[in-house]
C-alpha cells in the first residue's frame, strides 16, 4: 500500500501530543498530588480515594477496550467515535477546576467521577486512533510511525509542563514562575487556582491540537470484506489460539503484570513525593520536566540496546532497575534516606530540591524514568518478533488488551494496603510484587531469531 500524505501522518502523531498533558499534568505530576494533599487534606486518605477511582477507571477500560478494539478492526468509521470520546475527555478534564481546597464530600466525589470519565475516555480514544494507524503506512513502516507518535507524546508532556511551570504557576515564596517571570494570568493563590487550572488548560490543549487530526487523517475503512462474525467472536477466536503460542502467552501475562506495576509507579510516585517533602506545584513541575527529559533519552538508549542484544534482555534489565528505583524512592522519608540514614528535614519555605532527601528521591526517580520507556518500547518489538506474520494485527490487538485487562489491580491493592495500614509507604510498596512477578514470568520466554517485520 502507499503511504498516506505527510500531513495525515503528522496529524495522526498529533494525537499523542494532544492527549499527553492528561497523563503528565493530571494523572502523574500536578493534579493527583494536589488532590490528595490539598483537596482531601490528608495525603494517605487522598491516596486511598484516588487509588480506588483509578481502579474503577481500570475496570471500565478492561471491560470496554477489548470489544472496542475488535469493533474498530475493519468495521467502518472511527472518527465519529473519536469525536464523541474527545468531547467527554475534554469536558471531564475541565471539570477538575471545581476541585477547591477542602471541598465538601459531594464535590470530591464529583471530581473523582470526572477523573474516572477522563481516564476511560482517553484510553478508549486511543483504541480508535490506533486502529487507523495501519491504513497510513505500509506494514514495514508501522514501527517507525508508532515510535514517532510516542516521541511526540513525550515532547507534548514536556512542553505542557514547561508552559504550566514556566509561565503560569508561581512559587508561593517569590511569586515568580520557574523562569523567573510574573505569571501570564492572575491567579488566586489561596484558592489554589494554579493547581485547578491544570484541568481546563489540558482540555483546551487537547481540543486545539486534535483539530489537524480531524482535518487531515483519513478515516480508513475495512481493507477486506468482513466475515459477519461479531467483535466478541473474533476476540474469542484470538484468545483461544494463545495456547498454541507458548512464548506469546507467557509474555502477554508477564506484560500484563509488570505494566500494572510500572503504571502505579507514575500514578503514585508524585503523590508520595509531595507528601514527604510538601512539594508545591512549582517543585512538581520541575520534577515532571526532569523525568520527561530523562524518559525521552531512555527511549533512544533502549532502542539501541534492543537492536544490539534482544527485547527480552532489555525488558528484564529494565524491570530490575525499576525495582531498585521503586525501593529507593520508598527508602526516603522526611528525616531518612536509605531507610536508616538520618538527614536533616527539608527546611520550611526552602527552594525546590534543596534537601538531601530530595536529592536521593530525585536520583531514584530519574532511574525509574530512564528505564520506563525501554520496557514499553521493547515489549512492543518483542511482540512483533513473537507473533506469526499472518496474525500480527490480531496479536497487536491482544497486546493492547493485555495492558488494560488488569489495570485496576495495582491501584486497588495500593489503595487497600494504604487504608488498612494508614501508611503511604507500605501501600506503594505493593508495586514491588508486580515487578517481581512480571520478571519471573518473563524468564522462560524464548526470544525468537530476529525478524524484520516492522
Amino acid at each position: 500500500m502507499k503511504r498516506a500524505p505527510l500531513r495525515a501522518r503528522i496529524a495522526w502523531m498529533g494525537f499523542d501530543w494532544a492527549v499527553q498533558p492528561y497523563y503528565t499534568l493530571i494523572l502523574t505530576f500536578l493534579f493527583a498530588p494536589y488532590f490528595a494533599n490539598t483537596v482531601v487534606g490528608d495525603g494517605a486518605r487522598g491516596q486511598v480515594m484516588w487509588g480506588y477511582a483509578a481502579a474503577i477507571a481500570g475496570l471500565l477500560i478492561a471491560a470496554g477496550s477489548p470489544f472496542l478494539g475488535a469493533f474498530a478492526d475493519g468495521r467502518g468509521q472511527r472518527k465519529p467515535w473519536i469525536a464523541l470520546l474527545s468531547v467527554i475527555l475534554a469536558a471531564a478534564m475541565a471539570t477538575l477546576w471545581f476541585a477547591t481546597p477542602g471541598a465538601p464530600t459531594q464535590t470530591i466525589y464529583f471530581v473523582l467521577f470526572a477523573f474516572v470519565c477522563a481516564t476511560a475516555a482517553a484510553e478508549y480514544t486511543a483504541v480508535f486512533t490506533n486502529a487507523i494507524m495501519p491504513g497510513l503506512v505500509p506494514q514495514n513502516e508501522l514501527g517507525r510511525l508508532s515510535g514517532r507518535g510516542w516521541s511526540c507524546g513525550y515532547f507534548g508532556g514536556l512542553v505542557s509542563l514547561a508552559l504550566i511551570a514556566g509561565l503560569i504557576v508561581p512559587s508561593p515564596d517569590t511569586g515568580k514562575t520557574l523562569l523567573g517571570l510574573d505569571p501570564i494570568v492572575t491567579l488566586n493563590a489561596g484558592g489554589h487556582e494554579g493547581d485547578r487550572l491544570v484541568g481546563p488548560l489540558s482540555a483546551v490543549w487537547y481540543l486545539v491540537f486534535m483539530i489537524p487530526f480531524f482535518l487531515f487523517v483519513p478515516d480508513i475503512k475495512q481493507a477486506k470484506p468482513h466475515d459477519g462474525r461479531s467483535a466478541t467472536a473474533e476476540l474469542w477466536d484470538t484468545i483461544r489460539s494463545l495456547p498454541g503460542h507458548r512464548d506469546m502467552l507467557l509474555f502477554l501475562v508477564a506484560r500484563m503484570i509488570y505494566t500494572d506495576g510500572l503504571t502505579a509507579i507514575f500514578v503514585f510516585g508524585g503523590i508520595y513525593g509531595a507528601t514527604v517533602f510538601g512539594w508545591v506545584p512549582l517543585s512538581l513541575g520541575i520534577f515532571g520536566i526532569v523525568l520527561t527529559l530523562v524518559g525521552a533519552f531512555g527511549a533512544l538508549i533502549g532502542g539501541t540496546l534492543d537492536d544490539r542484544f534482544s527485547s527480552k534482555a532489555v525488558i528484564l534489565g529494565a524491570l530490575v532497575l525499576l525495582l531498585i528505583g521503586a525501593i529507593g524512592i520508598l527508602s526516603v522519608d522526611p528525616t531518612h534516606v536509605f531507610y536508616v540514614v538520618e538527614v536533616a528535614p527539608k527546611a520550611a519555605e526552602s527552594s525546590p530540591f534543596s534537601s538531601i532527601g530530595e536529592h536521593v528521591f530525585l536520583g531514584f526517580a530519574i532511574l525509574v524514568g530512564l528505564v520506563a520507556a525501554p520496557v514499553q518500547a521493547s515489549s512492543r518489538s518483542l511482540l512483533a518478533r513473537l507473533a506469526p506474520p499472518e496474525k500480527i494485527t490480531q496479536f497487536f490487538g491482544l497486546f493492547a488488551f493485555s495492558g488494560k485487562v488488569t489495570a485496576f489491580l495495582a491501584p486497588f491493592l495500593i489503595a487497600t494496603v494504604t487504608e488498612v495500614t494508614n501508611s503511604q509507604r507500605l501501600g506503594i510498596s505493593a508495586i514491588a510484587l508486580f515487578l517481581v512477578t512480571g520478571f519471573i514470568l518473563m524468564l522462560p520466554v524464548r526470544s525468537p531469531k530476529r525478524r524484520h517485520t516492522l
